[in-house]
């Protein structure tokens, strides 16, 4: 039985797997506050539920000293899409849909030190979390809770439109 674009239970395939746990960033897209759409490259952890972003509210170790404008975008309008693709073709696609809730945290949020470890190994990931290591760090975990999840390989699943 083949499962219907939207059907979370996609998360679960092959493809989406690859895509969950490779080194492609996601891509977030999300309306700004001035209504205007967006859409921001980033690392990303899937812990089995949730997709976790996580972005920065204060760093003086790296010169951040204002939380990312995504954050009042996202506590303003937190339905999103993200996708995971790959370059090749014919390209892989993971889209998904929901609303993201965010926490803020003293520190690094402890998916983004994962993530730079995946994203950059370990060494180099290591390396980042030391960069961002200051009493005064602080970071938001954003985390997205699938309520739609689709999938397209451009082989077996096509789009809609082009499947006839």
């Amino acid at each position: 039985m083949e499962l219907a674009q939207g059907d979370l239970r996609l998360l679960e395939t092959d493809i989406a797997q690859r895509l969950l746990h490779s080194t492609i960033p996601a891509r977030l897209a999300y309306v700004a506050t001035d209504g205007t759409p967006r859409v921001m490259s980033t690392w990303f952890v899937w812990t089995g539920g949730e997709l976790v972003m996580a972005t920065y509210v204060h760093c003086p170790p790296l010169g951040i000293t204002r939380p990312a404008a995504r954050l009042r975008a996202l506590r303003a309008n937190p339905d999103v899409a993200v996708t995971i693709d790959t370059e090749p073709q014919p390209p892989e696609v993971l889209l998904l849909r929901g609303r993201v809730s965010i926490t803020e945290v003293d520190g690094m949020v402890p998916e983004q030190a994962q993530a730079a470890r995946r994203f950059l190994g370990e060494e180099g990931g290591a390396g980042y979390v030391a960069q961002a290591e200051h009493p005064d760090t602080r970071m938001a975990r954003i985390a997205l809770r699938p309520t739609w999840a689709g999938v397209v390989d451009f082989r077996d699943r096509l789009p809609g439109i082009m499947s006839g």
